[in-house]
This record gives structure tokens, C-alpha cells and sequence, in this order.
């Protein structure tokens, strides 16, 4: 995973250079800048390193069949790139070999496409890998369950610590229980043994 570089004499100028050479918009590249110091007759210069985010779904889906092949799975793979997210879809002939029990072999392989972006990346990404519908499902299940619990919350007027959850995760019980009255979700934690706490809070 190779990130070209552009220079400019301002952000601006060398972003738009990138831009140009990608033939693409903004939103469909990553890109980290770094300001250069001139030296005493040069003045200062900015140098941009980006990539195409089609480009790391493309690596990130060379690398899962490469892996797969070692494992003697045979794979097919479905990719979407939805609000600056990565999405790869995997439909294979041992789907319940790569979720496991309770998804930890599909969660072990999530932890290793994430270790791959932070050391090729140094702007975070979001890769969100699923097996056929699975974590699909249980997002979904996890949407419920945290609606369920805030409802719970609201009657009892008693904090509810809920098990550890990825960023993501998080991220979707605190949408699925934004609208309730008189309830609070907070993170608590270090990872990965971070959790929310659903808690009532007087208005």
C-alpha cells in the first residue's frame, strides 16, 4: 500500500495537484500533510502523501484472498465504500470457520486488517468486515438490544453497564438510543475492554 506524494507551495496547491493526477474528489482519497522548511533562499513547501481509498479496498481485498488461499478457503468478495467506510463482504465455502464461535475468528481477522491500515496509515480508517450478512445481523440485534435496555433504563432509573464493544459498535448503540428522553450513554475503558454505560438523567 503505497501513498504517492505531491509538493505545492501551499496545502491548497499541492492537495489540488493530487487531486488532478487521481482524476477524483476529495472525499475519495486519504492524504496527510507535511510542511517543509525551505532553506535560507527557499521558502517553505507543502508535501502531501495520498492514496485513492479504492486503491486500500483493493489492497485490503489482495491481502484477505491471499490469506484465505493459506487457509484453503476459497473466496468471493462483495467491497462498498459508504461515508468515508470501508466495506468488505465475504462469501466463502467455510463461512462458519471464518466467524467462529460468538464471531471471534471473524473479529480476529477485523483486528488484523486494522493493524495493517495504522502501520501503512497514519490517518485512521474504518474497515468494517463482515461474512455473508453476519455482523450485519448482529448489528442490527445490537441496535435492538440497546433500545431494549434504554427503555429499561427509563423505567428503572438504574444504570446498565453493557458488555465491550469495538469503536464501531459503540458508535451504533449511541445513535440507536440518542433520542431518548432522559437517557445517557457514556464509553468508559481502555481497549479493547471499552464499554457504554446507559444511564437516566433528570432533564
Amino acid at each position: 500500500m503505497k501513498l504517492e506524494v505531491f509538493t505545492g507551495k501551499t496545502e491548497e496547491e499541492a492537495l489540488q495537484t493530487a487531486l488532478e493526477c487521481f482524476d477524483t474528489t476529495i472525499d475519495k482519497i486519504i492524504y496527510e500533510t507535511e510542511i517543509k522548511k525551505g532553506g535560507l533562499f527557499k521558502g517553505t513547501s507543502y508535501e502531501i502523501k495520498a492514496i485513492k481509498l479504492t486503491t486500500i479496498l483493493e489492497y485490503l481485498k489482495q491481502y484477505l484472498l491471499e490469506l484465505l488461499n493459506n487457509m484453503s478457503i476459497k473466496a468471493t468478495f462483495e467491497t462498498q465504500i459508504r461515508n468515508n467506510q470501508l466495506y468488505i463482504k465475504i462469501y466463502s465455502d467455510k463461512n462458519n470457520v471464518l466467524i467462529g464461535k460468538n464471531g471471534q475468528n471473524l473479529q480476529a481477522l477485523q483486528t488484523i486488517i486494522r493493524q495493517l491500515i495504522n502501520k501503512n496509515l497514519k490517518n485512521s480508517i474504518n474497515v468494517i468486515l463482515d461474512v455473508e450478512n453476519y455482523r450485519e445481523k448482529q448489528l442490527k440485534h445490537l441496535e435492538i438490544l440497546a433500545k431494549k435496555i434504554a427503555k429499561e433504563v427509563q423505567q428503572t432509573h438504574q444504570d446498565v453497564v453493557m458488555d465491550n464493544m469495538n469503536s464501531y459498535e459503540r458508535r451504533i448503540v449511541h445513535n440507536a438510543i440518542a433520542k431518548f428522553k432522559n437517557i445517557s450513554s457514556v464509553s468508559e475503558g481502555i481497549e479493547p475492554n471499552r464499554h457504554i454505560i446507559i444511564s437516566y438523567k433528570e432533564k
